[in-house]
């Protein structure tokens, strides 16, 4: 009886073990994590993934909002993402997406920085359409792709 409650213990603790192993927390560059504490002080809750061969993503809340930045394997920081309310887009950037864009809807706003600048990042939808748009400070599309093709592929 003592053997199997022994068996039973070790074969508990080995899958709370697993259950609980998080191997790209492990395996994130210290330089990357050190770079993150610096620009990001206050941010709580913070998950990691490998995005890419080069570069880790961390998904935070900081100030009550979801963020996420992406920083390369030296440490250097990429971008830093954050959903925003419609109100907040500025003048300038509302006016070229209603201009080039007119009759979709806005489905999510956020804002994406870079150390080159701001750009505004919409997902939007009109009937069967689905589009992902930038558009920089100053109004002008920087990016437009058709989610469609993205998930057919």
């Amino acid at each position: 009886m003592k053997k199997v409650i022994i068996g039973i213990a070790l074969v508990f603790t080995a899958i709370v073990e697993i259950a609980c192993a998080t191997p790209n927390k492990d395996k994130v560059p210290q330089v990357v994590k050190e770079t993150f504490m610096k620009k990001f002080p206050t941010a709580k809750k913070v998950d990691w993934e490998k995005e890419s061969e080069t570069e880790w993503e961390a998904e935070f809340k900081m100030n009550k909002m979801e963020y996420s930045a992406n920083f390369l394997e030296d440490g250097t920081w990429k971008e830093t993402e954050h959903e925003i309310d419609i109100s907040e887009v500025p003048q300038v950037v509302m006016a070229s997406l209603n201009f080039n864009f007119s009759g979709y809807e806005i489905e999510e706003a956020e804002i994406s920085e870079t150390s080159s600048g701001s750009v505004y990042e919409f997902e939007m939808e009109k009937g069967e359409s689905e589009l992902e748009v930038a558009i920089d400070d100053n109004g002008k599309v920087v990016r437009k792709e058709n989610l469609e093709e993205e998930d057919e592929d």
